[in-house]
């Protein structure tokens, strides 16, 4: 179904903004209508140019990540112990330091108390829980297991939240290397070098031409070195304002896919990422076909989510899933053949979950082996640039005294 973005008034005069899957505006206006919301827009999330990066790293999350985690531990905690759920979730209430936190866990008391289940009053909440979310409350609660749905719930966000940090703890170190290698390298063309340049000027001596090549790179640093500043961020910023466009986000997954050395670890983090989804939902009793349009929505590379739509109209069909996940000839071999045993062996939800153990293992394996090359190639480079500078502006030197004596 299409995604929709949406802004609405709550019955307390607040701006929600916030997407939807519908099947057109009109379904997102009923449904806003529903829940008690004045609707004021309702359009395609590509028409509405999706949200910047920097804006959703700014804009305000009452539950994500730990916080996510730590309330569903929490009320699965309390439901376990026998507290009803009303009563839960006053108790949590309580908690949290964040009044929009409080704010959207008394909404959700209240509508629990008014009669509504669990998942329709997380569904209310304007996107703060997705949909994987609360499809496996709904689940949970038609299967009587709300206790236990909410128990692995928070052990899927766990590990979900382990995998994106070991990723992007892989990637903060070599970031900041090359960052601090970039300005060591602008402090020694843009003020070393030149220092040189006016010693030999007033020498007048005659310079070769590689000397004089990177002289005349040092003086262009110095006079424009605001522009090996702004030139990053405005790179930055027009892929931030390009991943928006569906064509271009779907050529850079598939060059990033191609490559030699990230492509493979891509299809690691994505395939560990799906299987961990679908083999959680289909645990708590979400059916294949719901599960796989869900964990299409997990997948950040646009292929591989493809891929995954279109396994879902062969499965419709009668298809294996491991068959239908082959077709696009994306996802690693290793994982279509242990969900093949998977289905093979009737226990495709367990199968999954190993294949996640497993892709996600190998994903640190591979991260771990990425930065122990990286950085010491980085360090490599800058030696080599360093060196080259120093022959370069020293070299002159060398040969004057030679002369002199």
């Amino acid at each position: 179904m299409p995604l929709y973005r949406y802004k609405a008034l709550n019955p307390r005069g607040e701006l929600l903004d916030g997407q939807m899957e519908a099947g057109d505006e009109r379904e997102v206006i009923a449904r806003l209508q529903e829940q008690g919301h004045l609707p004021v827009e309702a359009r395609p999330a590509a028409e509405a140019g999706g949200e910047s990066a920097w804006r959703a790293l700014l804009r305000p999350r009452p539950f994500a990540g730990a916080r996510l985690v730590q309330f569903t531990q929490q009320l699965a905690t309390l439901l376990g112990a026998g507290q009803p759920l009303d009563r839960a979730l006053t108790i949590l209430l309580e908690l949290p330091d964040d009044e929009i936190a409080r704010r959207t866990i008394a909404d959700i008391r209240d509508a629990v108390r008014g009669g509504a289940s669990l998942s329709a009053a997380l569904e209310r909440q304007h996107g703060t829980f997705s949909r994987l979310y609360v499809n496996m409350v709904r689940a949970g609660e038609a299967g009587g297991s709300l206790q236990e749905t909410l128990q692995r719930l928070a052990d899927y966000l766990e590990r979900s939240r382990a995998l994106r940090g070991r990723v992007v703890n892989a990637l903060i170190y070599p970031a900041i290397l090359l960052v601090l290698v970039g300005f060591a390298l602008l402090f020694l063309l843009g003020y070393v070098v030149p220092q040189f340049a006016a010693m030999y000027d007033s020498l007048d001596a005659e310079l070769p031409l590689f000397t004089r090549l990177i002289l005349g790179l040092g003086l262009f640093v110095r006079d424009w070195w605001i522009v090996f500043l702004v030139l990053p961020a405005l790179a930055l910023w027009w892929l931030d304002r390009k991943r928006r466009d569906p064509v271009f986000r779907e050529r850079l997954d598939a060059w990033l896919l191609r490559q030699r050395i990230a492509g493979p670890v891509i299809a690691r983090i994505e395939t560990a990422r799906l299987a961990r989804t679908l083999g959680t939902l289909l645990r708590n009793g979400v059916p294949l076909l719901t599960a796989l349009g869900i964990g299409r929505n997990v997948l950040g590379n646009r292929l591989l989510a493809a891929d995954v739509e279109a396994a879902a109209e062969e499965v419709k069909n009668g298809v294996g899933l491991s068959t239908a996940l082959a077709r696009g000839k994306r996802f690693p071999r290793l994982a279509l053949q242990m969900i093949q045993v998977g289905e093979e062996s009737g226990a495709l939800d367990a199968m999954l979950l190993k294949t996640a153990d497993t892709f996600e293992q190998e994903t640190a394996l591979a991260l771990d082996r990425m930065l122990a090359a990286l950085v010491p190639a980085v360090m490599l480079v800058l030696t080599f640039v360093v060196m080259t500078v120093i022959l370069a502006v020293l070299t002159p030197i060398y040969d004057l005294t030679s002369a002199i004596g």
